[in-house]
């Protein structure tokens, strides 16, 4: 095929272009438009609903930071659930830490799955580790059941439109806090203060509403809009602080070391007052 450009839109006044030199995969799964392309900046893209949701040549940054910060605030974090994550780059980091005896993952789109062990397989590399236990199904609904205990919960979840609105919403968040443990903790992206300023005001609002203790941080992901996309911890006994001294960092990070931890914690002004 010919090359062209993909369109994503982010608002009425900004859009970002993607050329795009091959389309490697396309399907309508029952919850999204899928497809797999080539771009010819940032390697292959799987995108979601006409929004690119990881690259090649980036993805490392935001699966090391959803994962990272909060695994080495939690002294001991055995027992981990992913919500979301299809891409498998949120179990991958997980599972580099040899504390952890279960990771459980529950996404709701089969297809997603199929198609990242298909085209990243680099990504998607840990679903067969023994302590990877994979749930086809609404996290939503598996939050709400489950009579599991976990001490952290990562929510990899794409924007809030379509299957994700729920994933931002205070029953949500009031669910999770029920099967975490008495020092639990549960980490969300909470998208661009910049571009989603409502979204990431109503995520703070929410957490702050069912959990003692919330807290933000951040790092710039390259193909996520533009500046700085945040993430927020939520604990119920832990706060943030220095890397541990006791900890040794894992093997195979590309962004994630002692210094990064401690900066992400340091907000930009603009988004203190904003909070």
């Amino acid at each position: 095929m010919s090359e062209y450009w993909m369109e994503e839109k982010h608002t009425d006044g900004y859009r970002v272009s993607w050329k795009i030199t091959n389309i490697l995969h396309e399907e309508k799964t029952p919850f999204q438009e899928l497809a797999v392309v080539e771009t010819t900046e940032w390697g292959k893209a799987l995108i979601l609903d006409n929004a690119v949701q990881i690259t090649e040549k980036d993805e490392f940054i935001y699966h090391e930071m959803i994962v990272h910060p909060v695994m080495y605030i939690h002294p001991n974090p055995e027992k981990v659930l992913i919500i979301g994550g299809g891409d498998g780059g949120t179990l991958r980091e997980v599972l580099k830490h040899k504390r952890v005896k279960k990771a459980d993952m529950v996404e709701i789109d089969g297809k997603v799955v199929e198609a990242s062990k298909r085209f990243f397989p680099e990504v998607s590399c840990s679903f067969d580790d023994p302590r990877a236990n994979l749930f086809i199904e609404d996290g939503i609904k598996y939050v709400k059941e489950t009579k599991e205990k976990y001490d952290i919960i990562i929510v990899d979840s794409s924007d809030p439109v379509g299957p994700a609105v729920e994933l931002f919403g205070i029953d949500f968040y009031r669910d999770a806090y029920r099967i975490l443990n008495e020092d639990g903790i549960i980490v969300v992206q909470s998208e661009s203060p910049i571009f989603f300023k409502e979204t990431f005001l109503k995520v703070q609002s929410y957490l702050k509403q069912v959990f003692p203790m919330v807290y933000v941080y951040w790092a710039v992901c390259p193909t996520y809009v533009s500046g700085p996309w945040t993430f927020t911890m939520a604990s119920k006994k832990y706060v943030p602080d220095k890397f541990p001294g006791d900890k040794e960092l894992v093997d195979g990070l590309k962004y994630y070391n002692e210094g990064i931890h401690t900066a992400a914690f340091n907000l930009p002004r603009f988004i203190r007052e904003m909070l």
